[in-house]
């Protein structure tokens, strides 16, 4: 990997700082919620703005996001340098998602807590949903609407967003795609006359607004400050017009009126020596970039190491005693990877010596075959992988987006069977067994697709390759029982 690129992973950019400290207690840090009114709001891109120019103020903020995504996070991470944290209400108990705020908000000047789909969507009624984060955390809540069109009727839309559930306190509105000063005063006018909530910001409708888009969400922020041009001053333009159309110093008084919150004890976040002396080698790069900080965080509370590299640049793992692939686009970079053969070749080595394996998703696929995806002009086009997984990785019928929930059905490197856990699916591939495959699975998903009718989890030595993503505050298993298997091996 090149000095630049092993700066790149290793530094604030990329995974940030573990944040947490006690300059400033996490239940007295002043805090926000930027919810939507709808998905495709603009939501994540005013969070983007506003927390560029929150840093440009000199504050420290510690951002959040609500539910289960990386892609967002990997936007607030880079611009703020520390680590965005994923608060979700169905995968985590409500003293966990107390926790993993107050370990994270510690220190900080400011917390904003993005939210997702619009604020009352959520996995069972409340469950899941943006609103449920912002009752268990108590926070002020600012709304931001789709006014494209409306003007009255967004009074409307505010009333009843803010009546629906009084147990929310919307404090605020934003206005987005707003088509002009006429269109934003009326607009203000009706929403403050007869909603009562007064209206913080609103920006106009501006191309630039817009980030690149692909077929799970935003590219995440690797790929794009490496890939694609003038990506970098699209950000910094965003922020200007996050500066222009929002009141900052309203929306900072608005934080502070939070009250303190009562926190938890630390259950989570606790050291142990579990991982003393281990070395984690953690893909990263354009093609792998989907993890959970926490995930990683907590081999290192542990006292492992985690040892970043690429699949794509570097030929050979690095000295290492597991291996952890999480997921990522290795659809978009299939050619990358398949060329680099030398890299290949040393995951199969590593495997057949005996060395652990886990790999998330886009992990399963890189352990493929072979992957088969369609080119923008219709073709497609087929890219020899690693081959520990006896089948093809193709583009499926549809994107895969949805909590699942099952249990271990075998022992594994991630625990005993009988072992329950919660987690999430995030693909738009499918993965097709040779004919001749013979596996065995660890995993029986009581909800959620899996690699073939509810079984994932591919078990081959000591590698497991499965489509679902597990977060260490929902499945406690993870990353212990993962070190231990590697261990186990190491000792052998």
């Amino acid at each position: 990997m090149s000095g630049s690129m092993r700066e790149s992973v290793r530094g604030a950019k990329v995974l940030g700082s573990s944040s947490g400290g006690s300059a400033t207690r996490s239940s007295e840090v002043p805090r926000i919620l930027i919810a939507g009114d709808r998905s495709s709001s603009g939501k994540t891109t005013i969070v983007a703005g506003l927390l560029s120019a929150l840093r440009a103020r000199g504050l420290l903020v510690q951002p959040f996001k609500v539910a289960m995504d990386y892609i967002d996070p990997s936007y607030h991470t880079w611009i703020t340098g520390r680590a965005c944290r994923n608060l979700d209400g169905h995968v985590m108990d409500s003293r966990t998602v107390k926790e993993v705020y107050a370990h994270a908000a510690g220190g900080a000047g400011i917390a904003v807590v993005e939210g997702v789909r619009g604020l009352y969507e959520g996995y069972d009624g409340d469950i899941g949903s943006t609103a449920q984060i912002a009752k268990l955390l108590d926070l002020p809540v600012i709304l931001v609407v789709d006014a494209r069109s409306i003007t009255r009727s967004a009074a409307a839309l505010v009333k009843g967003y803010k009546e629906f559930d009084p147990g929310v306190s919307m404090v605020g509105v934003i206005l987005n795609k707003i088509g002009g000063g006429r269109h934003e005063e009326k607009a203000r006018r009706e929403i403050e006359a007869h909603a009562g909530v007064e209206v913080v910001g609103a920006i106009h409708r501006d191309e630039s607004m817009h980030l690149a888009m692909r077929h799970l969400g935003l590219v995440p922020l690797i790929e794009g400050e490496k890939r694609h041009e003038g990506f970098i001053e699209r950000l910094g333009r965003i922020r200007a017009i996050v500066e222009e159309g929002l009141d900052i110093p309203r929306i900072l008084e608005l934080a502070g009126e939070a009250k303190p919150l009562d926190l938890p004890e630390p259950d989570l976040y606790l050291p142990t020596r579990a991982g003393e002396g281990l070395r984690i080698g953690v893909a990263l790069d354009e093609a792998f970039n989907f993890y959970y900080r926490d995930n990683l965080e907590l081999m290192e509370l542990s006292e492992a190491e985690v040892v970043p590299f690429s699949p794509i640049r570097d030929h050979s793992l690095p000295d290492i005693d597991g291996l952890y692939i999480g997921g990522g686009y290795p659809e978009i970079y299939a050619e990358d990877l398949s060329q680099n053969a030398g890299m290949m070749r040393s995951i199969v080595r590593a495997q057949e010596a005996g060395l652990p394996i886990y790999a998330e998703c886009g992990g399963l696929i890189y352990l493929a075959r072979e992957m088969e995806w369609p080119r923008s002009d219709g073709e497609t086009e087929s890219h020899s992988f690693v081959g520990l997984v006896p089948g093809i990785a193709r583009k499926g019928k549809r994107r895969i987006v949805s909590y699942i929930s099952g249990q271990l059905s075998r022992d594994c490197l991630l625990g005993p069977a009988g072992s329950s856990f919660l987690g999430h699916e995030f693909h738009h591939s499918e993965l097709v067994l040779d004919d001749d495959a013979k596996v065995e699975y660890a995993m029986r998903l009581d909800r959620g697709d899996g690699i073939a009718g509810g079984l994932d989890g591919i078990v081959e030595r000591g590698m497991l390759a499965n489509y679902v993503h597990l977060h260490a505050a929902s499945y406690r298993g993870f990353p212990a029982h993962f070190l231990k298997s590697c261990r186990d091996a190491r000792d052998k």
